[in-house]
């Protein structure tokens, strides 16, 4: 997807494309390094410059990014006496070392700026502000060293520093935020440029979140006010998201990363975000000559109304920006002589000092909204299924239960924990009805639980707050009684400091209600086994499935099974997704590749699944006899699972007699701007239906708009006349 991606990107106005460098992914065992197929950074660099466009690298090489360990390789835990991102030999030898063998690389292939490459800044380090308090002075000691040794590679190119007050040297502070127009307090020395590396385009969202939204029209607000006032870098964070396929994603974060960008998870233009920027960038381009060459003036025209204009004297050099900053009602002011109207809260771009071509807040560009369609395909899927088996007795090696993350070093996301108990019949209640109750306290992330190899429940934790405290009744018989839990990660943490020093996994177990009282099992010797045996025979691929038997799906499997399927690609070149109905939590592979990790359990506060259909890439899909596998944690029927094409092939428009012409019909000559004819040809689509129309005050959003109290009969019918 990349060269497409980055060529949307470019249409989009874009002429930086920013990325980080997974070190957990490079380097995922210590001097064991990988940089082949979707990892090959120099490859991707090369493509970025080969489209004409500049690149910004962010070499962390801790990078949070919602990214599981936040890149940081699990193997440095691992390293005596270690202490993360602080001035602590071990880790400042380790991240020298994988710093200094990414610049050699692009520096041996010539893709620094300096060398005639599209590298045009790096980054080291990721917003330490936030976490330098916490290691004293070793954080100031530390974030001073980091910057010396990034300089001391001599790039030819800035480095710069996010959230970072005290960057040291030439290092350059920046801003992370939604408005560092106006939260941003500038370099750290006046002969340093403002720079946004991040101005977050929506907020990731982490399994139980609702959906999140940022409308097009702040974000071209905040991003016309960052020039307005000197700004000279923007970087949308993120401009496509894309998803967190195998274990990538942090604790609790979503397999879809992003979604709500201007390039949806799919590489899709969401509408009209996509273009209301590209919208932008015209108008900000058009006025290039007045922003680099001319003088800044700010003038006062309202209470709540500024012009910010910059103007070349003895020239017809100049633009403004006319900023509202009243939130509630629209306003006309003098500027130069002439009146303008200016939406609530908006910005008005002026590339000649005279002309309007673009507000923030009148989107003159296409609306769009996305449809899952089920492939017309063979699409009855037919199942086969494996039960996991279930481990009674595992050989004790602990007196505790030991802890997840050590125990899973990043290979896998489960452990089985097992102990037994021996019951005496007089601890038993002679009374039906009453049970005894198994209580876990675990400090994360999940767990399903058996006794006596019978599924006796299922508990979790939140991104917030990751602890939890299962606690199911359980039919427990004289004697030898087996208790197996099956301790589950959803993805190691990203920030705060300290990183080394997590933990997840139960931590206090216990039964009550016996007629002896609480029966605490916390120290009563626990054996342990990492991953699954599905795992481990790799039943995700083919020749692993052939390895077992498997049987046809008849209803809803037992928790801890593994399904398979086998499907052909779906028509068209459209993107390809699954919709996971009817299963609880777990992972999914298509052909041997995992696709992330699925929670259609986990609800939002609206009562939906945060995520239902998760991305499948082209890429991976044969045309015909593609393996779907999924390994589900509890009880499950996967008879409703559909495959499905993507599009966005429902449009809308939006007009009042407020909104300017669009942006593409001016151009600059001769430092004068006048209206330009627009050629395009349109997208080989074919409009075959109205949905709706009104002319009036319509309501809502595209894919679902409802009449206003203003509104002509006559709408649908004409529209239907000038356009079908």
């Amino acid at each position: 997807m990349w060269p497409e991606l980055i060529l949307k990107a470019k249409r989009g106005g874009l002429n930086v494309i920013q990325t980080y460098v997974f070190w957990n992914i490079h380097e995922p065992e210590q001097g064991k390094f990988n940089f082949e197929g979707p990892y090959d950074l120099v490859k991707f660099i090369k493509t970025i410059g080969e489209n004409g466009m500049f690149a910004t690298l962010r070499l962390g090489p801790f990078i949070q990014a919602e990214w599981n360990h936040g890149g940081l390789p699990y193997w440095l835990r691992e390293i005596p006496d270690i202490i993360f991102r602080s001035d602590n030999a071990p880790f400042k030898h380790h991240m020298e070392k994988f710093v200094t063998k990414i610049i050699d690389m692009m520096k041996e292939e010539k893709l620094f700026a300096s060398q005639g490459g599209p590298i045009i800044l790096s980054q080291i380090e990721n917003e330490y502000n936030t976490v330098q308090l916490a290691y004293k002075n070793l954080g100031v000691s530390y974030i001073q060293w980091a910057g010396n040794m990034a300089l001391g590679l001599n790039t030819g190119v800035p480095w710069v520093m996010c959230k970072q007050k005290d960057a040291p040297g030439s290092v350059i502070n920046t801003c992370n935020g939604r408005h560092c127009g106006d939260t941003f307090t500038g370099p750290n020395k006046p002969n340093k440029p403002s720079l946004w590396t991040e101005n977050w385009t929506a907020q990731f969202r982490v399994f139980g979140d609702p959906p999140s939204q940022r409308s097009a029209e702040d974000t071209a607000f905040s991003v016309a006010r960052w020039f307005s006032k000197n700004g000279s870098l923007v970087n949308y964070y993120m401009y496509h998201g894309g998803t967190n396929f195998d274990r990538t994603a942090a604790s609790f974060v979503t397999t879809r990363y992003y979604d709500e960008a201007p390039l949806d998870e799919y590489g899709l233009q969401r509408e009209p975000k996509w273009g209301h920027l590209k919208d932008l960038h015209r108008a900000l381009n058009l006025c290039k000559k007045a922003l680099l060459w001319g003088k800044p003036n700010v003038q006062k025209l309202s209470a709540d109304v500024e012009a910010r204009f910059y103007e070349q004297p003895g020239t017809k050099v100049c633009a403004a920006f006319l900023a509202s900053n009243n939130s509630k009602e629209a306003e006309t002011v003098k500027f130069r002589g002439q009146e303008y109207y200016l939406p609530a809260r908006s910005i008005s771009i002026l590339p000649d000092c005279k002309n309007v071509v673009y507000n923030t807040m009148t989107v003159v560009s296409q609306h769009n909204s996305r449809n899952f369609v089920k492939s017309r395909k063979k699409n009855k899927l037919e199942w086969n299924m494996y039960s996991e088996t279930i481990p009674a007795q595992l050989q004790v090696d602990s007196s505790l239960p030991k802890e997840l993350y050590n125990l899973t070093k990043d290979k896998t996301d489960y452990v089985w924990f097992t102990t037994t108990i021996n019951v005496d019949r007089r601890d038993m209640n002679e009374r039906k009805r009453i049970n005894p109750v198994l209580r876990v306290a675990s400090l994360g992330h999940a767990m399903v639980a058996f006794v006596n190899g019978e599924f006796i429940g299922s508990a979790h934790g939140s991104q917030i707050e990751k602890s939890f405290v299962l606690q199911h009744s359980v039919d427990l018989k004289p004697g030898i009684n087996f208790v197996t839990l099956l301790g589950t990660l959803v993805g190691l943490p990203d920030s705060g400091a300290y990183m080394e020093h997590r933990y997840a996994g139960p931590r206090g177990v216990s039964i009550l209600g016996l007629n002896t009282g609480t029966l605490d099992l916390t120290s009563n010797g626990w054996g342990h086994q990492v991953g699954l045996s599905g795992e481990t025979a790799k039943l995700f691929t083919k020749e692993g499935g052939g390895k077992v038997t498997w049987t046809k799906v008849q209803k809803a499997g037992p928790p801890v099974t593994w399904y398979k399927t086998h499907f052909d690609a779906p028509e068209g070149k459209s993107p390809v997704a699954v919709r996971m109905t009817g299963m609880n939590k777990g992972m999914i592979w298509i052909n041997g590749k995992s696709i992330g990790r699925y929670w259609m359990t986990y609800v939002s506060p609206l009562g939906e699944p945060t995520q239902s259909e998760y991305h499948i890439p082209r890429s991976y899909l044969k045309p015909t006899d593609n393996l779907m596998v999924i390994f589900e944690e509890e009880e499950a029927n996967p008879e409703k699972i559909e495959i499905l094409t993507v599009n966005r092939d429902t449009i809308c428009s939006y007009v009042t007699e407020y909104h300017p012409p669009s942006v593409k019909s001016w151009e600059r000559k001769n430092n004068k701007f006048t209206p330009a004819v627009d050629n395009a040809k349109p997208a080989a689509h074919k409009i075959i239906a109205v949905q709706f129309a009104s002319f009036g005050d319509p309501l809502g959003t595209c894919g679902d708009y409802a009449v206003g109290t203003c509104h002509s009969p006559a709408s649908k019918q004409v529209v239907e006349e000038v356009i079908l």
